[in-house]
């Protein structure tokens, strides 16, 4: 390692400090109903939309939201969606699944399917639509093997959008109940001498906190 990149190494550091990726979000929520308490055994799930041919709302954001919840307040039932899905295949599946309040009242009329929500005590249901993406990016690094050494020099920037949508059924009452929205973006950024280190904005994870809130709010019985 040269003289210089080793005098630049503590310039880089003080700067990381500096630097962090920086996260702005909003969340929005329209309940027809007041927040619902003391579900008592009743089940929630919490499932993605995934019938859309170009995205498909993440598992891992879906399992972030039910354990946000679930840790906040443990009488709230949250059930796997993986195990939901298996125990009613094949309803739930992306091109069979309910769009729609009334279609639940068509699932009803199946025998199968009316048995096992009553064994699973599951009086509602959230649908979260959408995905995190990655928007643009500058910048330019360059890495090499020479006599010293490889190594990288250069500074990249990106972005990343999020944006959500969580609606609430009552499967009790065959309805809707509630809409809540989550929107979310920040700046990534990726200085390197002679080692890259990518500082990450929180985008997924900021949005995942402000859906799975406002869920907790009308669910929770604390």
């Amino acid at each position: 390692m040269s003289l210089i990149q080793i005098r630049t190494l503590p310039m880089l550091l003080a700067l990381l400090l500096l630097i962090q990726g920086c996260v702005t979000s909003t969340v929005d929520e329209v309940l027809y109903e007041g927040p619902k308490a003391n579900l008592g055994d009743a089940s929630v799930v919490i499932m993605g939309r995934r019938h859309a041919s170009d995205y498909e709302t993440e598992p891992d954001f879906i399992e972030c939201v039910g354990d946000h919840i679930k840790s906040a307040d443990k009488t709230i039932n949250v059930m796997s969606e993986l195990d939901f899905m298996n125990a009613l295949y094949p309803w739930f599946e992306p091109r069979t699944a309910p769009l729609r309040p009334l279609d639940i009242e068509r699932l009803i009329q199946v025998g199968p399917v009316k048995r096992k929500l009553e064994e699973l005590k599951t009086e509602y249901m959230v649908w979260i639509d959408g995905e995190t993406v990655r928007t643009e990016g500058s910048g330019s690094m360059t890495c090499g093997i020479g006599p010293g050494g490889a190594g990288c020099f250069g500074f990249g920037t990106w972005g990343n959008d999020a944006n959500y949508e969580a609606t609430i059924w009552d499967f009790t009452d065959r309805q809707e109940v509630g809409r809540m929205s989550t929107q979310a973006s920040g700046q990534s950024y990726m200085p390197a001498v002679v080692v890259p280190i990518p500082i990450i904005a929180p985008v997924q994870g900021t949005a995942c906190d402000g859906l799975g809130e406002q869920l907790l709010e009308f669910f929770s019985s604390e």
